[in-house]
């Protein structure tokens, strides 16, 4: 017998009522769609994905490695160690950030693994925030369909070409046109051939670990003192905070500004949950895949930084902006035509943390429109012609050359960087506390697989308060160090969660009163769990 389930009278589910965390359902009805009143609105929609394109524990850990392996770790640190001043402290934030990645993993954990479906935080805060009835979900439709972009990794993929070629011009117009040719390029291949993309992705992931190990190693022989510039000595009084017109001095918004960079830089552990629906067993796969994934990334992550300060003076690394891995070549190897060509390698990395965020965050956008929370829902769910989201796919598109376009010429990245993670930080501190909250209100009868110690969940909370709070305090010195005031992005960053909010009063109340109608989604799951779904006009009554 097949399952059905209503998302809802204003489209959408009410996460509230499953009791089953394995039905992606939101509540059983008596009559099958097909006989329930009102117009429909085209035929039964199905997504039905062979099980040949399903992911395992390889696929998985990739995915995740992808996304988190991509510009940060080759480009961060020079804003890091630019806003701290200090080796030591520099290198303690990629430590931190490490734990307060995995402090996260936890509770996502906890919550993918008790509802393992495709969308990651939407499922859980539909499943925390029932009232306001969808709220929640449309503020998070807004946070990440209008800054789920891949524009940060895709800027430095122009950027690395352009350094490789000998012709770099910062975030201009060349680098940003590679870019936008690369998210085309990812989006284009995820879209005609989902299999070859999901290769792809595995290819580059190994890629590049290969290369963050190669950086590594080389740091050794730096240390070793096998360097083409001056020993740098950077540990010698590891944990001096020094203050010079290239770095340091910045403060509580400089030290909240460096940890957003480093939770940029690890951003993709949640990768993984985004797809859940098309993993082989999801809950075992997530379990390896995860943990696995990140243990590595932060070991990588805190080693390769080692290996920057031990090739790289403070003063050079301060001002490298993005382009810190291709200096590091040039300090260790001179300048040789092979060192010039490593940068390729580290623009191929980029390309796959491109293709590794396109690929989850258009599953994200195709469950928007499977519950016709979007204007032309049935058309953004779609998987025509070949499969895949592509029109989630071509969402995701769009955002993202505007945000790689529109910023002025300038120091484009860091702001993209900020504004892709800051909003971030309100909707994981928003999850935190409903867990808090599930675990300790036993009328919500919950339950999973995994649970996350309370002060874990605190420490992760306390954490988004942190980042969410103090890019409002204004920096030491000029307040537009970075080319823009230090407010913009906090401030347009809750500025899109609160259209969110604008949002869902037009969506919930304005216009069904203005249509005289509603459109309703009915999603239908057979016995091979293979999921369908039905879009009707309901008249208001």
């Amino acid at each position: 017998m097949p399952s059905y389930g209503t998302i809802g009278a204003d489209g959408m589910g009410d996460s509230s009522d499953i009791k089953d965390p394995e039905r992606d359902v939101s509540h059983d009805v008596s009559a099958s769609p097909e006989n329930t009143d009102g117009e429909s609105v085209g035929n039964v929609q199905k997504y039905d994905y062979d099980d040949s394109r399903k992911i395992g524990v390889t696929g998985a850990t990739f995915l995740i490695l992808n996304k988190m392996i991509g510009t940060g770790i080759f480009s961060t640190p020079s804003s890091i160690f630019a806003a701290t001043g200090s080796v030591g402290v520099s290198l303690f934030l990629w430590v931190i950030g490490g734990v307060l990645t995995f402090a996260g993993l936890s509770v996502w954990l906890e919550f993918g693994l008790a509802i393992p479906r495709s969308g990651g935080e939407k499922n859980y805060l539909e499943r925390i925030y029932r009232r306001p009835r969808y709220l929640a979900t449309c503020v998070l439709a807004s946070q990440m369909i209008l800054l789920g972009f891949s524009s940060g990794n895709a800027l430095a993929f122009g950027r690395y070409v352009l350094a490789a070629s000998g012709s770099g011009e910062g975030d201009g117009w060349k680098a940003r046109g590679i870019g936008v040719a690369a998210t085309t390029f990812a989006v284009g291949l995820h879209a005609i051939f989902p299999k070859w993309g999901i290769r792809l992705v595995n290819v580059l992931g190994v890629f590049k670990v290969v290369i963050l190990v190669f950086i590594v190693f080389s740091g050794f022989a730096a240390l070793a003192g096998h360097v083409r510039v001056p020993v740098p000595n950077n540990f010698h009084n590891a944990f001096e905070l020094e203050v010079t017109e290239d770095y340091g001095g910045t403060g509580a918004y400089g030290y909240a500004n460096a940890l957003l960079n480093i939770i940029y830089s690890y951003k993709g552990w949640e990768n993984a949950n985004y797809v859940i629906g098309e993993l082989k067993h999801p809950r075992k796969t997530l379990a390896v895949a995860a943990p696995l994934a990140i243990g590595g990334v932060t070991i990588l992550y805190v080693l390769a930084n080692v290996a920057y300060f031990a090739a790289i003076p403070k003063k050079d690394l301060a001002t490298s902006e993005v382009l810190v891995a291709a200096l590091f070549f040039k300090n260790i190897f001179g300048d040789s035509a092979g060192a010039k060509s490593l940068p390729v390698f580290v623009a191929l990395s980029n390309l796959g943390n491109v293709l590794a965020v396109s690929f989850a965050h258009a599953r994200l956008n195709q469950e928007f429109g499977k519950e016709a929370l979007l204007p032309f829902s049935r058309f953004w769910a779609s998987i025509k012609p070949f499969g895949a989201p592509a029109p989630a796919l071509f969402l995701h598109w769009i955002v993202t050359v505007i945000v790689l376009l529109a910023p002025p010429a300038g120091p484009a990245y860091n702001f993209v960087v900020n504004l892709y993670t800051y909003p971030g930080s309100w909707i994981n501190g928003f999850v935190c506390g409903g867990l808090i909250y599930l675990q300790w209100k036993k009328s919500e009868n919950w339950t999973s697989p995994w649970h996350t110690y309370l002060p874990i969940t605190v420490l992760y909370l306390l954490a988004n308060i942190f980042l969410a709070v103090t890019p409002f305090i204004p920096p030491n010195g000029n307040w537009n160090a970075d080319g823009y005031p230090y407010y913009v992005f906090p401030v347009v960053g809750v500025g899109v969660l609160l259209l969110g909010g604008f949002y869902w009063v037009c969506w919930t109340k304005i216009w069904p009163a203005i249509g005289g109608y509603k459109i309703v989604a009915t999603r239908i799951i057979d016995e091979q769990g293979v999921e369908a779904i039905r879009y009707r006009k309901v008249k208001n009554q």
